[in-house]
């Protein structure tokens, strides 16, 4: 079954031109999602950009869009989404724009349509908080950062 999300363009260009997140493959989980920038915007080596998408969408309650970064970007030219993965919620209604760092050794130049990120659409559950004097016992217990080996 196919969720349908309600998406707009927010760019102000005269073309109105913007191509919407897509995925690559059947079996992908993530959708490329693309910059829309006027300008190519340089990401200068251990440093950080906002990179504009042009596009703002509805999700219903109960679910958020998971913004994460692209691997081929990652390993090919160090550029990552920082707060990986950010969160857009079901209540946010402006552009959707990636926190990218380029922590390689080059400057990177993104330009107008780079595929840039993904989004993954994920379902999620509010809780209430119910405080205890102690949690229930496991075999882990508090091992935590590399407990388990490496």
């Amino acid at each position: 079954m196919t969720m349908k999300v309600k998406i707009t363009s927010v760019s102000s260009d005269e073309s109105g031109e913007i191509t919407l997140p897509a995925y690559s493959t059947i079996g992908s989980a993530g959708m490329d999602v693309y910059a829309h920038c006027e300008e190519p915007i340089n990401i200068k080596s251990g440093s950080v950009q906002l990179i504009p998408t042009g596009l703002s969408i509805a999700l219903p309650n109960g679910y958020e869009c998971q913004v994460r970064s692209r691997s081929g970007l990652a390993i090919k030219n160090g550029v990552f989404c920082l707060n990986s993965p950010g969160t857009v919620d079901s209540d946010y209604r402006g552009e959707i724009k990636v926190i990218l760092a380029n922590f390689g050794k080059d400057d990177f130049v993104v330009k107008n349509g780079d595929r840039i990120a993904q989004l993954v659409i994920a379902r999620y559950e509010h809780i209430e908080w119910e405080f205890v004097e102690t949690l229930d016992e496991t075999s882990r217990g508090a091992g935590g950062f590399g407990s388990t080996g490496v």
